[in-house]
């Protein structure tokens, strides 16, 4: 046997050892891509199945959380209306007019001042009370309070300091303080059907 004849064994060996090499590995190819078929029509048959045994709770539980958010705006609104209504009564207090306004604070004075001294303070936008205020307060009331020069960011009534001690009868305060008792009623006459 010459060289050549050897060669061409040895291609021929070789070409039929990659074909037979080849087919089984397009066999094998064959095998996995039918069983990773069979995996995933077995995964969607399951997943199917859980949907359709689930989704129900799926779409009740998506139902229910929809309601809470729709409760929660709700409520939101709610006390959005809430806080208008007291800022409206805020707002009403702080316009009144002159006379009305003088005479509110006067009862407010007189209750906040029973030691008869100590200064007070009024806010810086405030247009009625002043010292010729304080000082036919004092003359009828027989006390001795001080109008203070420092203004605060109150909006309407005023803080009678004596000593150490503030007694705040701006209007925010008393809205704030009466909120508490109020809020109720408010909550019933907006929102009663």
């Amino acid at each position: 046997m010459s060289l050549v004849d050897i060669k061409k064994k040895i291609e021929s060996d070789a070409n039929n050892e990659a074909q037979s090499l080849l087919a089984k590995a397009n066999s094998q190819a064959e095998a996995i891509a039918d069983e990773a078929a069979e995996v995933a029509a077995s995964i969607e048959k399951e997943l199917q199945e859980r949907l359709k045994k689930d989704g129900p709770e799926i779409f009740r539980r998506r139902e229910v959380v929809a309601r809470l958010d729709v409760k929660k705006i709700a409520l939101g609104a709610k006390q959005q209306l809430i806080d208008q209504t007291f800022q409206l009564a805020l707002d009403g207090l702080v316009g009144m007019e002159k006379k009305k306004h003088l005479a509110f604070c006067g009862k407010l004075l007189e209750k906040a001042s029973k030691a008869g001294d100590g200064t007070v303070l009024i806010g810086r936008d405030e247009k009625h009370l002043d010292s010729s205020w304080l000082d036919a307060f004092n003359q009828k009331n027989s006390t001795h309070l001080v109008l203070d020069e420092e203004r605060l960011s109150i909006r309407g009534g005023f803080v009678l300091r004596r000593g150490q001690v503030d007694v705040n009868c701006s209007f925010e305060m008393l809205i704030r303080s009466l909120r508490e008792e109020l809020e109720k009623d408010v909550v019933t006459r907006l929102f009663s059907n």
